[in-house]
């Protein structure tokens, strides 16, 4: 059993040696191949690195090319600003010298370039605003640039400023006529005939016109003037060329006339006198109704009265006259003292109808004015209730509360003046009515008493 223990020993042993030996052999053939492998990159490294080198050399003697050509070019910009310098040094001097020479030159010159600056700015203005500039636009272009020069003006520009000043003197003595856009109240523009009068007034189909020299426009004004100041107006657009005709002109060209824009018209002060301007309104239309009622009435009575006269022995009992005659009729029998009381007591029965109506007219003339004071009390009032609550620092506050003040006062007697006359013209025919009846009772009651004496 040793032997075969040493036998196998022995045998492991060997095998390992083999083994060994083996794997040292193809250690060793790797190794060779790697030295072989690092000698070759080494070759191909150094060839890349010289490669390198030279490529570097090139380029470092392209950049000191470079450099050495922008020295250069530096040095002659440094010498070229010197001589711009030394040049603008002189030009300079050359300057001061020739502006020194042109203020000799020009002399009294330069007042006339003040001057004519002066009346060019002085211009443009009045140009601007004139009514010829709404037909004839852009005249104040070349004055705007003869007032900003900086030179002498030319003889050219001169005559400018002499045609521009000119041409405002000579149109300004003309009626001319001349179509243009109109700019309307609601935005939108119309063309129309405009007649131009000197440089006061503009005007056309709708009425007085008005310039607006910021926005270059024409436009009607809100409010025209009274009917016959727009009538001028209009006899003036249908006047020949060479006729003559009268014409309201605004001298102020168009202040006035914007002015009445803001003038209240007669509907609105009546409607300033408020509640109380109302009823003094109401009192004078139904005194004039009444008025109206009662002299139609009185007038058919008038009427049928006449045509009783013409036939006294047949009464008619449509009229006071024929009722009257009715009594007379029916109580011939009686004495002259019965028979008159009776016709005292038919004219009183008939005195009442002919005599309605006429003590109202009476009464609405007496409220009127009272009326019209009641509202100047309660304005007042309310004045000086505002002038507690706000001071008096805005007077368009108290203006409403003055307005119905003064408002309802001319209210009240514009109705009083009215009604007083309708009353004495109503209470007059009525008279008239019930003279004749007291006259022709009178008759009768004389004729009667004569019968009766027979």
């Amino acid at each position: 059993m040793k032997k075969l223990f040493k036998g196998l020993a022995v045998a492991a042993v060997l095998s390992v040696s083999a083994g060994a030996a083996l794997n040292a052999h193809a250690d060793t053939a790797a190794l060779d191949k790697i030295l072989e492998q690092v000698k070759q990159e080494r070759i191909s490294s150094g060839k890349i690195n010289k490669q390198r080198e030279q490529e570097f050399l090139s380029a470092r003697a392209d950049k000191q090319a470079l450099l050495n050509k922008a020295k250069r070019e530096l040095a002659a910009e440094e010498a070229r600003g010197d001589r711009l310098k030394k040049q603008y040094a002189q030009n300079e001097a050359t300057l001061a010298s020739k502006e020194a020479e042109l203020e000799t030159a020009k002399g009294t010159l330069g007042e006339m370039f003040g001057v004519v600056r002066r009346a060019a700015s002085e211009t443009i203005g009045s140009i601007e605003a004139s009514l010829v500039s709404a037909e004839k636009p852009g005249r104040e272009e070349v004055l705007r640039s003869l007032a900003a020069a900086k030179e002498l003006p030319t003889t050219r520009e001169l005559e400018e400023l002499w045609i521009g000043l000119q041409t405002e003197m000579t149109e300004s003595a003309k009626v001319s006529s001349f179509e243009a856009k109109v700019a309307q109240l609601d935005g939108s523009e119309v063309n129309a005939k405009v007649t131009r009068i000197g440089n006061f007034n503009l005007i056309s189909d709708q009425g007085y016109l008005i310039y607006h020299p910021e926005t270059k426009q024409i436009q009607p004004l809100g409010r025209q003037p009274d009917g016959y100041v727009l009538s001028s107006a209009a006899n003036l657009q249908s006047t020949a060329a060479g006729s003559y005709t009268g014409f309201y002109t605004d001298p102020t060209r168009g202040s006035i006339l914007r002015l009445n824009t803001q003038k209240a018209t007669h509907e609105e002060r009546f409607h300033q006198g408020g509640t109380v301007g109302y009823l003094i309104a109401v009192l004078l239309v139904i005194g004039f109704i009444i008025a109206i009622i009662r002299l139609a009435d009185l007038t058919m009575t008038t009427g049928k009265i006449k045509s009783q006269l013409k036939n006294l022995n047949t009464p008619n009992e449509n009229n006071p006259l024929g009722r009257i005659l009715k009594v007379y009729q029916d109580n011939k029998a009686e004495d002259v003292e019965n028979l008159e009381l009776k016709l005292d007591e038919a004219i009183l029965r008939e005195t009442p109808r002919i005599e309605a109506g006429v003590n109202i007219i009476k009464i609405f003339a007496a409220i009127a004015p009272l009326m019209g004071l009641l509202g100047t009390v309660v304005g007042m009032i309310e004045t000086f209730q505002q002038i507690t609550l706000f001071g008096t620092g805005d007077p368009k506050i108290m203006a409403g509360s003055i307005s119905m003040a003064l408002v309802t006062t001319a209210l009240g007697l514009i109705a009083a003046l009215p009604l007083i006359l309708v009353h004495a013209i109503v209470a007059s025919r009525s008279k008239s009515v019930l003279h004749i009846l007291d006259e022709q009772s009178a008759g009768i009651i004389a004729a009667h008493a004569e019968k009766e004496k027979a």
